[in-house]
């Protein structure tokens, strides 16, 4: 009986050697690495329920031929203050202020950078000591025509946009449910059951001001309460004197991170739809969704020359596109 236990220990030893030596391996595969990475989900769009309203936006403004003031994001910092408890970092994301850069581009509305300005200030500092170049040398230790700094060359921006995060409240309301029940008998039939749900929310604070006079234009406060919930099922039994011990259980929380962004473009879609003088939703009806268009649900574009007709304009949104295991035209190239 010992020997049979000890062999049926080591066969089990042995397959669980032999599953962990197919996930990884201390030795590098052909391809040069150890494992392959678990997972193939393609890169898709990451819209909000405002994302739309953005787009609806930018065609309004092109079919009535709005020119929009140019636009400048400052800091959108994180105010609430919330670390996680194990040290790992923020609770809300530090990156606002990009969420409101890619939601005025899905606006259409034009943008001068302010935010991250290291490299233009460095290329100009260059640039003053006639050290950058537009074109190539004209011959091996020929100087080239050095790039000239022009008075006016840097367009300003008519508003800026600030603000915060200012809000990050747990535990607004949960409720709950806890159940066990079962024979008294111990070895018989026992069963347990639980539920979960609690709210959160998040708020947001954005300004928009005159850059020139410092005026504050617009101010909007928002806030998007977020739900989670869990569920969970157990089972314990004695069958055949053998003992069963099963449990089952679901939960989600709506991202907080994505609640964020919901903000960030809900509070553009009012702050846009202002400087449009754009009365409301139900001017996207008066649009036209077929008409050529350099912004979309992942942001917008410039065309680096004319080349609107035969971009990849249209194809930013597929999940499928330039995907080597999802685009037979990437796959046949390799």
């Amino acid at each position: 009986m010992v020997s049979n236990r000890l062999g049926r220990t080591a066969a089990l030893v042995s397959a669980a050697a032999m599953a962990l030596a197919g996930c990884a391996s201390p030795s590098a595969g052909p391809n040069g690495n150890y494992a392959r990475p678990a997972g193939n989900a393609p890169v898709t769009a990451n819209p909000t329920p405002y994302s739309a309203a953005l787009v609806c936006e930018a065609t309004y403004a092109r079919a009535n031929h709005i020119s929009a003031p140019r636009i400048a994001v400052g800091r959108i910092a994180d105010y609430t203050g919330k670390y996680e408890s194990d040290g790992s970092g923020r609770k809300i994301t530090q990156g606002a202020s990009l969420m409101a850069m890619s939601a005025f581009a899905k606006a259409g509305v034009p943008l001068v950078e302010r935010y991250d300005t290291s490299v233009s200030e460095l290329e100009l500092k260059y640039a003053n000591n006639k050290l950058i170049s537009d074109h190539p040398n004209p011959a091996p230790n020929m100087p080239a025509e050095y790039r000239r700094i022009l008075a006016g060359q840097v367009p300003g921006s008519d508003f800026y946009v600030a603000g915060g995060i200012t809000e990050l409240n747990f535990n607004i309301r949960s409720s709950g449910f806890d159940l066990a029940g079962g024979d008294p008998d111990a070895t018989d039939f026992k069963g347990t059951a639980t539920g979960r749900l609690f709210v959160m929310n998040v708020g947001l604070d954005l300004r928009l001001v005159n850059t020139r006079t410092l005026e504050v234009v617009d101010v909007i406060s928002y806030q998007k309460q977020i739900v989670g919930h869990e569920v969970g099922l157990g089972m314990f039994d004695f069958l055949n004197g053998n003992v069963f011990d099963l449990s089952a259980g679901e939960g989600a929380l709506e991202p907080i991170q994505l609640a964020v962004r919901s903000l960030v473009e809900r509070a553009i879609v009012e702050m846009t739809a202002n400087l449009y003088g754009m009365p409301g939703p139900q001017a996207c009806l008066k649009t036209d969704p077929l008409e050529t268009s350099t912004v979309g649900l992942t942001g917008a574009y410039v065309p680096a020359y004319n080349n609107v007709d035969t971009n990849n304009a249209h194809t930013r949104e597929d999940p499928s596109r330039w995907n080597a295991r999802r685009d037979p035209a990437v796959r046949g190239r390799y």
